[in-house]
């Protein structure tokens, strides 16, 4: 089955649930408007379309290789890389300053789902960079910037995120990579690194490593450690290459998916290196090329199901077992069941909500970057804060529950490699692991993000949804109301249950025993929340007589089977969180092990 890049659903989401305007209205990107919004949908959706969906099945049998301490890119992907970088795809949102196209993040968020929901272990390549050019901008030296920002921007060379070693992964202060001055300014780096995704390759001359290490005299934990570069070839004073760098890939790894995407063991032998940013503030440096990759992995998790969606949806067409329940027809198609339609309508509208999760964090980035007032950036910034690690996480859940129900609908022949639908499933299952597990971004939502403004980022996220279900009844009576209320409420008191526990001595179990459970929840109401205002900007289309009247419809009927299968079992999830941590703490290991 081919892909459709479902650009009218991006652009509607981006507009009227997500709200760019505000982010055009700042002035902060003066070549910005709706038609070239539209330009770069459609320009995003006939390459990943034709270029990169092509090269998914072809990736997934052969995958990268290793041969003699180099990669090699799996068939197609190294000139589908020239291609892109060639279209300006890597550029989108940099700066102009390092040759970047200076559009809003949301926009290119939008973009990269179609690249991933097409080919997702090609996605990845870019999107590493993608943080880099964060991570230099951010706190680069004007020298690391001249050098390598633009070569990174422009995708002539391709960045990578060097963190876990094989006694250091969730626990990053455990690891024990380390940094030794060579007196010139430049450092020695020694250590292994595991897990580097696309941390060699054959796509591009040269890769720009981000490598967290420890300097001789740093303190233990997370606080000694600092960020490096290190470049896999040297470069001369001219700025062209030289010699190798004293690093390798010594081996890849073998994964239950995205196999072309090539999953680096890194030994790093006194490779020359340059530090970035301050001393033993390594950390909190790499946390803005993390954050990025954060939202991006989300993104990710939506481009999957997405995909995942469109090749179950063609097989429920095609596929005719039994007789229609509302036609009467024999041999019908599945589609025509309602179990099959249920499933289908179902990952629509997991779909519709984690997308527009995802962009609404993208806007918000903007928006706290470039809002009008110092109060409305602080604000702003709350806002992608609190929705980035549940833009994570709740995007990803979704991305492996969509493509286990599209396994699901194409029955036994979902077990078959041939059909395809397995590998969306297996490619979906890392989703949730890297760049921090969704138990890790659960952690995040609870014990950072929520209380670091005093819990005013979630007060005024429920004002918000407050207001929407103000307006609710003009499209809805009965149950789809009754749900986002129940929904709203349930958060509320979730939110305010949490920061007391938080306040209190004995607290800490109890909140880290609510965290999943939590994450989930804010999750749920604030997809339902994100489809209501969808459902609303679609009715005053209609009344306006606007759009297609058909498609609308459809985006006010999706609120409600959201409403009907998600929000209806909100409400649920308060009974996990209230749990406490002394209930986990007596299901000790031997009780689990008896």
């Amino acid at each position: 089955m081919t892909y459709r890049a479902p650009v009218r659903d991006l652009a509607f989401t981006l507009q009227a649930v997500a709200g760019i305007d505000q982010v055009a209205a700042t002035g902060a990107f003066p070549d910005y408007d709706a038609d070239l919004m539209g330009a770069v949908l459609e320009a995003a959706a006939q390459f990943s379309e034709g270029v990169l969906a092509p090269l998914n099945r072809i990736g997934d049998q052969k995958g990268s290789t290793w041969t003699d301490g180099a990669v090699t890119a799996a068939p197609g992907f190294a000139d589908a890389y020239r291609q892109f970088a060639e279209g300006g795809w890597t550029g989108l949102s940099a700066p102009a300053h390092a040759g970047g196209q200076n559009l809003p993040k949301a926009l290119e968020l939008a973009a990269y789902e179609t690249v991933h929901a097409a080919n997702m272990a090609f996605g990845l390549c870019p999107m590493l960079s993608l943080a880099a050019i964060e991570a230099l901008e951010a706190h680069g030296t004007p020298s690391q910037k001249d050098i390598y920002l633009s070569k990174l921007v422009s995708g002539e060379w391709t960045g990578a995120m060097v963190l876990t070693e094989p006694g250091a992964g969730s626990d990053l202060g455990a690891l024990t990579a380390t940094a030794t001055p060579n007196g010139d300014g430049t450092y020695a780096l020694h250590g292994q690194k595991i897990f580097i995704t696309w941390g060699d390759h054959d796509a591009t001359d040269n890769i720009v490593h981000m490598v967290l290490a420890r300097l001789p005299d740093a303190p233990a934990g997370p606080k000694g450690i600092s960020l490096f570069l290190a470049s896999k070839f040297l470069l001369n004073e001219d700025g062209s290459l030289g010699a190798r760098n004293g690093f390798r890939a010594v081996g890849v790894e073998h994964k239950l998916g995205i196999h072309a995407s090539p999953t680096c063991v890194m030994s790093y032998e006194g490779a020359t290196a340059e530090l970035v940013g301050q001393p033993n503030q390594g950390l909190a440096h790499m946390f803005v090329m993390m954050n990025a990759a954060r939202l991006a992995v989300g993104v990710e998790g939506v481009g999957i199901a997405e995909r995942a969606y469109q090749h179950a949806l063609a097989y429920a067409r095609d596929r005719r077992q039994g007789r229609s329940a509302w036609t009467g027809e024999a041999n019908a198609p599945i589609v025509d069941h309602p179990d099959v339609r249920r499933m289908l309508a179902v990952m629509k509208a997991k779909i519709a909500a984690a997308r527009a999760i995802c962009l609404s964090t993208g806007v918000a980035a903007d928006l706290a970057k470039h809002a009008a007032t110092e109060a409305d950036r602080r604000r702003w910034k709350g806002r992608e804060d609190l929705f980035t690690p549940i833009a994570k996480a709740w995007s990803t859940d979704i991305g492996c529950e969509v493509a286990s129900m599209g396994v699901q609908i194409h029955g036994g022949m979902g077990f078959i490699e041939e059909t395809g639908a397995a590998q969306y499933y297996r490619d979906a299952r890392i989703a949730p692991i890297y760049e921090g597990t969704n138990g890790i971004q659960a952690m995040d939502l609870v014990g950072r993000k929520l209380s670091q403004d005093g819990g005013q980022s979630a007060h005024d996220l429920i004002a918000d949804m407050k207001t929407t279900l103000a307006a609710l009844p003009r499209l809805y009576s009965g149950k789809p109301v009754e749900a986002l209320t129940e929904g709203v409420a349930a958060v509320e008191a979730a939110t305010a249950w949490l920061l007391e526990r938080k306040g209190a001595a004995d607290g800490a179990a109890d909140v880290l025993a609510a965290a999943d459970a939590y994450l989930k929840l804010v999750g749920d109401v604030t997809g339902g929340w994100m489809l209501a205002l969808g459902a609303i900007h679609a009715r005053d289309q209609l009344d306006g007589g606007q759009g297609d009247p058909a498609w609308l419809e459809g985006k006010i009927t999706l609120y409600e089977i959201y409403a009907a299968n998600v929000l209806a079992g909100a409400a649920s999830r308060m009974a996990s969180i209230h749990q406490g941590g002394a209930l986990l703490e007596r299901m000790s290991a031997d009780v689990l092990a008896g």
